[in-house]
């Protein structure tokens, strides 16, 4: 595996993105790579975690070989420098997704008052059901229950009496493993601001206290914000229903008005698809020599669209500043998270429109659109009319789609697993106790200019459901898989027989996609799921999850989610611990014993499949099933 990239066949195993970088490196185009390439070498002490500019007595550093400073201005040493820049870390991923969760939150409201045009109660089932989580009356109209669910839920962003109300779906087990360390998450915002208060110079200054607080912060978030930022999703656009797609750059039409909606907040995005179906903009695009307009995803709101409407998917995160290359796109409209502050000045070199949405997130030389939900459905045809009249202005000579498309299917949401299965778990797990399946994995996360794009993802993947391991995938690993061919049914020969056998009788791939990044929750609570119908813990089960290629704060707070959650993790990138030995082994080892579970490094593929394969068959054998040599 490569760590660092130096020419096209190196940076991707993909061949759209191949081709579309070499188009890049012969018009003298700047992408990721030249960036990353230029940043050699990286700051060591960066990498370690040994770096500190919390405040300005610093910036301070530490030498992780002893022969400079050992400790920083202020008297922090490597382990509290270390678990510091951790804590703020699972703070900022923490607060990005739960500032998605409250978008949605406030969205439903808008909603429930009449004041969001184009919004509605897609799902009304789902939301009686979580409405009477939270307490909800049932007997309510829907918008009158719509409206209490949102104050409801506005108020796990704030001091609750107790603990979030989602930590419920859990076995009472893993709550009282929380308890006993301190770590049961309050409020969302109350844990995300404790946190970042910890961190600041002279409040906590133990290094395992603040690891405590960095995995309660991560709880707030996957058992709170992002779990929101789910099931709102489900209830106001739809729950994902198995649907078939495409992905890969070939998706965009080159005969088409192309559209490309990017970022992780399906808000404006859902507005979109419903002005390009819009007979008049249509015409208008005919008129203007456009066969009609085409839509494409890129990152987590294409994922969003992908699982709710089969809008294709162009790519993952480093695909994005190649799509605009391809010279088809006539405009990219982006709200937040994962977008790359080049892409304005790149869309300047061809005739690409660059509309941001979101007005807590401007980029440079982009149109700003400020949504709200008063004006979303206005702001989606705004969008569109702007896209089809800009398909005048494209350059045919400088259009190049390398590709043609790959078909996926999608859509499942842990309602469409279970529906699959005949409404009950019951049939996964006797699929699991008779071996067929011998257990599952989430493989998830970005993609990392440090890595051979999607290399990670699909060598790891492909290992797994070899041996019998069905994946569940959601995000920039999503898109890998389904580049790759593994999302669709067929791919069930490349899977374990028993594996194999299961998916051929469902019609089902041996790797499922569960959504976005922030859906990474219907992972844990499937989980949650099968424990309670089981009887035991999360970290009983015959479980895993890898991120192969992450590189973002949400990532690593994901990580933490998942590990406090009692989920093995494998992580192919190392966190910026490793200047810290007490960090780095409390990480590896010292939570396993409170928590059933805890973190693994390794970067090669065929390595850490080995990793969970033997995690799996020792939980199998815990439970009393058929174990195998692993």
């Amino acid at each position: 595996m490569k760590t660092e990239t130096s020419s096209e066949t190196q940076v991707s195993i993909q061949p759209d993105t191949i081709a579309l970088k070499e188009k890049a490196r012969q018009e003298g185009l700047e992408t990721i790579w030249e960036r990353f390439a230029a940043q050699q070498p990286q700051c060591g002490f960066c990498e370690l975690g040994l770096s500190c500019r919390i405040c300005v007595m610093g910036p301070c550093r530490i030498d992780p070989f002893g022969e400079g400073p050992q400790r920083g201005v202020c008297g922090a040493d490597a382990d509290i420098m270390v678990a510091r820049n951790l804590g703020r870390m699972v703070a900022a991923g923490a607060a990005s997704h739960s500032d998605h969760g409250r978008d949605l939150v406030e969205t439903l409201l808008a909603v429930a008052e009449g004041h969001a045009p184009g919004y509605q109660i897609a799902d009304p089932a789902k939301l009686d059901r979580i409405a009477a989580e939270f307490g909800v009356a049932a007997d309510l109209p829907p918008q009158a229950k719509a409206k209490e669910l949102a104050l409801a839920m506005m108020e796990e962003y704030g001091i609750r009496k107790g603990y979030l109300t989602f930590t419920k779906r859990l076995p009472a087990s893993r709550l009282a493993k929380w308890q006993a360390l301190g770590i049961a998450p309050r409020g969302i915002d109350w844990e995300v601001t404790e946190m970042m208060h910890r961190t600041h110079m002279g409040v906590d200054n133990d290094a395992l206290n603040l690891l405590l607080q960095a995995l309660r912060t991560a709880l707030a978030d996957g058992w709170g914000g992002s779990m929101i930022a789910t099931e709102l999703s489900d209830v106001l656009f739809g729950t994902p229903k198995p649907a078939a797609s495409q992905a890969n750059i070939g998706v965009l039409k080159a005969d088409q008005v192309n559209i490309i909606l990017h970022g992780h907040n399906p808000l404006v995005s859902e507005m979109v698809v419903r002005a390009a179906q819009d007979p008049q903009l249509i015409n208008r695009a005919k008129e203007l020599g456009a066969a009609g307009i085409n839509l494409a995803g890129l990152c987590c709101t294409g994922n969003e669209l992908l699982m709710r409407r089969g809008i294709p998917m162009a790519g993952n995160h480093l695909v994005q500043e190649l799509a605009v290359i391809t010279g088809a796109v006539e405009a990219m409209v982006v709200d937040y998270q994962c977008i790359l502050p080049s892409l304005g000045e790149l869309a300047g070199c061809f005739h690409t429109l660059l509309f941001s949405t979101s007005a807590k997130a401007k980029f440079p030389k982009a149109a700003a659109l400020a949504f709200s939900p008063e004006t979303g459905e206005a702001l989606g045809r705004q969008i569109v009319a702007q896209a089809v009249e800009n398909f005048a202005r494209r350059n045919p000579d400088r259009v190049f789609i390398p590709a043609a498309p790959v078909q996926q299917l999608t859509g499942f949401s842990v309602e469409a697993i279970l529906a699959a299965l005949g409404g009950s778990p019951e049939p996964l797990l006797n699929a699991i106790k008779a071996g067929q399946i011998r257990g599952a994995a989430g493989v998830v996360g970005c993609n990392n200019p440090k890595i051979q794009q999607d290399f990670g993802h699909v060598n790891l993947t492909k290992e797994l459901i070899a041996h019998d391991i069905l994946v569940l995938d959601t995000g920039c690993a999503a898109v890998a898989h389904a580049k790759s061919g593994l999302k669709v049914p067929e791919a069930a020969e490349l899977a374990g027989p028993g594996l194999k056998a299961v998916c051929q009788a469902l019609k089902i791939p041996p790797v499922l996609h569960m959504g976005s990044c922030v859906d990474n929750t219907r992972i844990v609570y499937l989980a949650a799921a099968l424990a309670q119908a089981l009887g035991v813990d999360l970290d009983q089960l015959p479980v895993a999850a890898a991120a192969p290629e992450w590189y973002s704060e949400k990532a690593a707070t994901i990580a933490c989610y998942a590990v406090a959650s009692g989920v093995y993790t494998v992580l192919g990138v190392a966190p910026p611990v490793l200047g810290s030995k007490t960090v780095t082994d409390v990480l590896l080892n010292g939570i396993t014993a409170p928590l059933g579970a805890c973190f693994a490094v390794e970067p090669d593929p065929q390595k850490a499949a080995k990793l969970i394969i033997r995690h799996v068959e020792e939980k199998r054998r815990g439970l009393g099933l058929d174990a195998r040599e692993s």
